[in-house]
């Protein structure tokens, strides 16, 4: 009796130890080689050059193409980069790079003047596959805002520098300076002028405000990126030159994280153009990230809801580019033109101005 209970045991054991392996094997089943092949080989890249009251009838047929160039080239740029195996991280900083180099757009080369006349700009990336973020404000001196605000992420214990601690920090990293000349365009002087003439007659008949709407669409150009690379890491960057005829060193939505960058791997990566303000209040790009995360919805439905209902409630005007995790592209604006554009893993292009 005691030999049979002992075999019986061995047969037991022996059973009980093959189960897990039938067990472990079974998954393997679930994704066809097809399958992963096409999940590590998407990626995509969406742009925006700002959004504000953009209206073709108000549009030449030059500067429109002007417009529709450049925004072809730097997408071009960040595409390219993605489609050769590169990081997210690099086409964003490379796409951006061409925009800031274009006097088109309110970032770099082309940033609007301050109420002395001077340019002061701002820009932010942060990296989706760890939340590292660096970000850079009110510099004068430096070519690609962009550039210096990855090396804060990279090459600092910090997220945020501003000002002249900025610059000491660019020219300690050997970022390329320039004199505050460069940034010098006669479009955006006269459009200080402008503004400036008209917030004296407002003053005049004591009717103008701070926040008047003279004042408050002549802000936006902000540039930015959100790519989504081969290897599922996401990254989104932004870069301005903020407001026309900002007062007191004022800093908008563009270097915080969270209002005008956020990136995420496990939701998605936003870039916000429009009146900083009112982003930095909503913390936009971060909440379109959580609305995704907590309420397990889209990142189309998220960024409708909070672009068309939660920021246009608050009275805030402006838009967002955004990319999830798996290759969607969200293009939401609530005001009369977004530049924007936006290519996926099969080449396809598509740019757009106005709302359509």
């Amino acid at each position: 009796m005691k030999k049979v209970l002992i075999f019986l045991s061995f047969i037991l054991f022996f059973a009980c130890k093959e189960q897990p392996k039938e067990t472990a094997e079974t998954p393997i089943t679930d994704s066809t080689p097809e399958e992963v092949q096409s999940s590590v080989n998407t990626f995509g890249i969406v742009i925006h050059g700002g959004a504000g009251t953009i209206l073709k009838k108000n549009m030449t047929a030059e500067k429109e193409a002007a417009y529709k160039a450049k925004l072809e080239q730097a997408i071009k740029v960040g595409h390219t980069i993605l489609k050769n195996g590169g990081t997210s991280l690099e086409a964003v900083e490379k796409t951006i790079n061409v925009l800031e180099d274009s006097p088109l757009f309110n970032a770099g080369k082309g940033a609007v003047f301050n109420s002395e006349g001077v340019n002061e700009l701002d820009a932010s990336i942060m990296d989706g596959s760890n939340l590292n973020a660096g970000a850079v404000a009110g510099v004068k001196t430096v070519k690609n805002p962009i550039n210096l605000a990855k090396e804060v992420m990279l090459n600092s214990p910090h997220v945020l520098l501003s000002g002249t601690g900025a610059e000491i920090f660019a020219k300690e990293r050997k970022i390329e300076l320039v004199d505050p000349a460069y940034f010098f365009t006669e479009d955006r002087m006269k459009s200080l002028e402008r503004v400036k003439e008209k917030i004296k007659e407002k003053e005049a008949n004591k009717t103008t405000a701070f926040y008047d709407p003279v004042i408050k669409d002549s802000k936006f150009g902000t540039v930015g990126c959100a790519a989504l690379d081969k290897n599922g890491n996401l990254a989104a960057g932004t870069s301005t030159g903020g407001m026309t005829n900002k007062k007191w060193n004022r800093i908008g939505d563009s270097p915080i994280i969270g209002a005008g960058t956020y990136a995420n791997n496990a939701t998605c990566a936003v870039s916000s153009t429009g009146w900083g303000e009112y982003f930095i209040r909503g913390m936009v790009a971060y909440d379109i990230s959580a609305m995704m995360e907590y309420k397990g919805i889209s990142l189309q439905e998220a960024s409708q809801e909070v672009i068309q209902e939660k920021l246009t409630d608050l009275g805030g005007t402006g838009g967002i580019v955004a990319i999830d995790n798996k290759g969607n592209v969200s293009m939401e604006f609530n005001t009369a033109g977004m530049y924007r554009a936006t290519m996926n893993a099969e080449g396809e292009l598509s740019i757009g101005i106005y709302k359509e």
